[in-house]
């Protein structure tokens, strides 16, 4: 039974929906790191939110961990690439807040333009100053959407009900999806000066940490107003305040800071920025969605291995997770084939996906074909890290896909390029879900893939199979079944034949002696 640890307060629903589905839950929150680093070794899964802090050294220690769970959208609590690198998955939930947060920002840019807060600071200290909070509409002015995903398109889908011309930029927009969301997609120093308002959403990465800085501020329209409920760090606040100071930025509503908790800071008590303290996310519809979604998300992966919002690994739906699975097995055992012959540097990999295959979800498929060839080299490899592992080692893997049959109605080729040959083994599937290897070095063979494989290649001359049914015989090692192929009469043959138990390496050796051997190698398959 997996067993997983929620370190961060969930919805009670959440807890009930991991133990109805049989999952052992235990609910520990507010753990210092030493406390969650000495217990983190007993669960398969973590569910946090951002309280917990999963950093390399308590990774370090999650000997059996197999995935973390975020409820929310924002990751930067978790060391994805250690946990990358350990193989283990980790999910967000990057839609079940969205509706809230975008809200948040509306609300904030409402605060911002006729100045609330303030108002209702004085009007609660008994003065009537009706004439000191002169605001500006919204309707007719331009919103620059800095981040046009999920959150940045409800945001511009609720500005235009407000009557406002919204602009955005976003790399990843295509003109096809701004033309959907009645949007005007232009390059960031365009969006400057012609915004009001400018609000982001976007992730705090390397590319867009300080994107408001002084200089930045400078091509904005004087007046400006700018408003941050995505991440702390996307706006330099010292450069912000002397904008505020001179003039050149109106006003400023932030519901995020580069340090939270944000007790202190600069543009505290300046009147004119609005302040919350991170409630992009904070309404009660919102935490319970995000906590049901997370348990649903981490319960079907370690249940089914369904992979739903996965930022370091392919997703695969529920529904897929079984049509892929003997596809899984299939995709694993190729490449375990011939990462077990591989003796040298990988320098290229080429998949092909032929037949009906190729109308599946292939990501996954390529990710265990890649755990099967680096394992023999790399004991920690697994389906989640094994494309990073392939990459660091500078070997090129390419996909090639094709719905059209040949002689099977599915098939997958896998071929491998060293420093000294290129190799290629083949699969499909038989009865449309047991896994068979059809083909190795372009000569024909059917064979399944056993626990204890011998493989051989020889050259076709009578008397070898005889020579080596006895010398096995011999040696005690019964054989279970034996598959033959070759790619012409006396040319090059293979032998592949499953044993009753591990051929030795005294008996690998007297094998290869045998005077027509040119290869012969002792295969291990789960």
């Amino acid at each position: 039974m997996p067993k997983v640890l929620i370190s961060d307060k969930l919805s009670p629903a959440a807890v009930q929906i991991f133990k109805d589905r049989g999952i052992e839950t235990d609910v520990k929150t507010g753990l210092a790191p030493d406390e969650l680093k000495a217990i983190i070794g007993q669960y398969d899964g973590l569910a946090i939110r951002s309280n917990t802090k999963v950093t390399t050294e308590i990774l370090a220690a999650a000997t059996n961990l197999k995935v973390v769970g975020r409820a929310g959208i924002g990751v930067d609590n978790v060391d994805v690439p250690a946990a990358t690198a350990r193989g283990i998955v980790v999910m967000n939930t990057p839609f079940g807040n969205s509706i809230t947060t975008a809200e948040h920002a509306i609300a904030m840019m409402f605060a911002l333009a006729r100045e609330i807060p303030e108002a209702n600071a004085s009007t609660h200290a008994g003065k009537w100053e009706k004439n000191r909070f002169m605001g500006v509409e919204l309707t007719g002015k331009v919103l620059g959407i800095v981040g046009c995903g999920n959150i940045g398109a409800i945001v511009a889908d609720r500005a235009q009900g407000l009557r406002m011309r919204v602009i955005a930029y976003d790399p990843f927009l295509s003109v096809e999806r701004a033309k959907e969301l009645n949007v005007e997609k232009v390059e960031l120093d365009e969006l400057f000066p012609r915004a009001d308002f400018i609000t982001l959403h976007t992730p705090l990465t390397d590319a867009t940490r300080n994107i408001i800085d002084a200089k930045a501020m400078a091509k904005m329209k004087k007046g400006v107003r700018i408003i941050n409920c995505a991440r702390g760090g996307l706006v330099v606040e010292e450069d912000l305040l002397a904008a505020l100071e001179s003039g050149q930025v109106a006003g400023a509503a932030l519901d995020v800071f580069k340090t939270e908790p944000a007790k202190e800071n600069a543009l505290f008590g300046n009147p004119k920025v609005v302040c919350t303290p991170h409630l992009g996310a904070s309404t009660s519809e919102a935490q319970e969605n995000v906590a049901l979604q997370v348990a649903e998300q981490m319960a079907d992966y370690l249940l089914t291995g369904a992979v739903t919002n996965a930022l370091n690994i392919p997703s695969v739906s529920a529904e897929d997770a079984p049509k892929l699975r003997p596809y899984m097995t299939l995709a694993n055992q190729i490449g375990s084939f011939a990462g077990q012959l591989t003796e040298t540097g990988i320098k290229d990999v080429k998949i092909e996906y032929l037949g009906h295959v190729a109308s599946l979800n292939t990501k996954p498929l390529t990710a265990m074909v890649l755990e099967g060839l680096l394992k023999p080299m790399n004991e920690a490899v697994n389906m989640v890290n094994a494309p990073v592992v392939a990459k660091e080692r500078n070997i090129k893997v390419s996909e090639v896909k094709s719905e059209s049959e040949g002689d099977y109605h599915t098939l997958v080729r896998l071929t491998v390029t060293t420093d000294k040959r290129e190799r290629s083994v083949a699969g499909t599937l038989f009865g449309g879900n047991k896994a068979r290897v059809v083909e190795i070095k372009g000569i024909s063979i059917e064979a399944e893939l056993g626990q204890n494989m011998l493989y051989v290649t020889n050259q076709d001359k009578p008397g070898f199979i005889g020579a080596l049914g006895s010398l096995l015989g011999a040696n005690g090692v019964n054989i279970a079944t034996f598959h033959l192929g070759r790619s012409e009469a006396g040319g090059d043959a293979i032998l592949l034949t499953q044993v009753d138990q591990p051929v030795s390496n005294d008996l690998l050796e007297k094998v290869r002696a045998l005077p027509q051997v040119v290869q012969a190698k002792f295969l291990t398959f789960a």
